[in-house]
């Protein structure tokens, strides 16, 4: 499973795209204004961060200026997925633009029914907000799943990225289920390094270690 980050913080991408472990960047307008930076300024230096994929999100609601919007978004960088809305014209905008070559990442999915349909309209990815779904009683990880059986059974080329993701069992479940992307906040992210049986181990190694009175090097 590919690992994204939901941040405008090119800071904490720097930091992970360090690990080696960091496949992609996802933004949209509320973390672009959480980080007080002009907007495609901050799009072009995550795009030289990393080499995957950065989704950089429209802010119109019809096509003729999605596509004008995209027009700016993909001439930053060949990594830009556009981002769009599960919207009609949405879609019209993602059909329009993967089949000039440019990736598209459909965005606020709740249903199979909508991810059916971007998937049609040949999205490269599609997210569904699992943490949203969740937050009004319905089983975000049975969407996942619903969702990955539809494409599995159509053979779909659209990437499955699960957005929303709240807490470290959000990770888990989706890679069971089979997702190919997950995005999350960089505290998800580092939350998964974290074990407290690590913490013990490394603890009782340092200290032994210590009696020992040896060096390395």
């Amino acid at each position: 499973m590919k690992f994204f980050v939901d941040t405008a913080d090119t800071a904490d991408i720097r930091e992970l795209a360090a690990t080696g472990l960091l496949d992609g960047v996802t933004t949209n307008p509320s973390l672009i204004h959480k980080s007080g930076r002009a907007f495609l300024e901050v799009v072009e230096e995550i795009c030289g961060i990393v080499d995957g994929p950065v989704s950089a999100e429209v802010v119109a609601l019809d096509h003729d200026t999605m596509m004008k919007e995209a027009e700016i978004l993909r001439k930053i960088a060949d990594n830009v997925a556009v981002k769009v809305p599960l919207t009609i014209d949405g879609l019209k905008t993602c059909k329009k633009l993967t089949d000039d070559g440019t990736m598209v990442n459909v965005t606020l999915c709740f249903s199979a029914n909508q991810a059916l349909l971007a998937a049609k309209a040949g999205a490269t990815f599609i997210s569904p907000f699992v943490g949203r779904h969740d937050d009004v009683g319905l089983d975000g990880m049975g969407l996942i799943s619903d969702i990955r059986l539809i494409y599995d059974n159509y053979d779909f080329a659209t990437e499955i990225l699960v957005a929303s993701v709240r807490h470290p069992i959000h990770v888990l479940e989706s890679a069971k289920i089979g997702a190919d992307v997950m995005t999350a906040p960089p505290a998800v992210i580092r939350q998964l390094f974290k074990h407290p049986l690590t913490d013990k181990g490394i603890e009782g190694f340092l200290a032994d270690w210590a009696k020992s009175g040896q060096t390395i090097g």
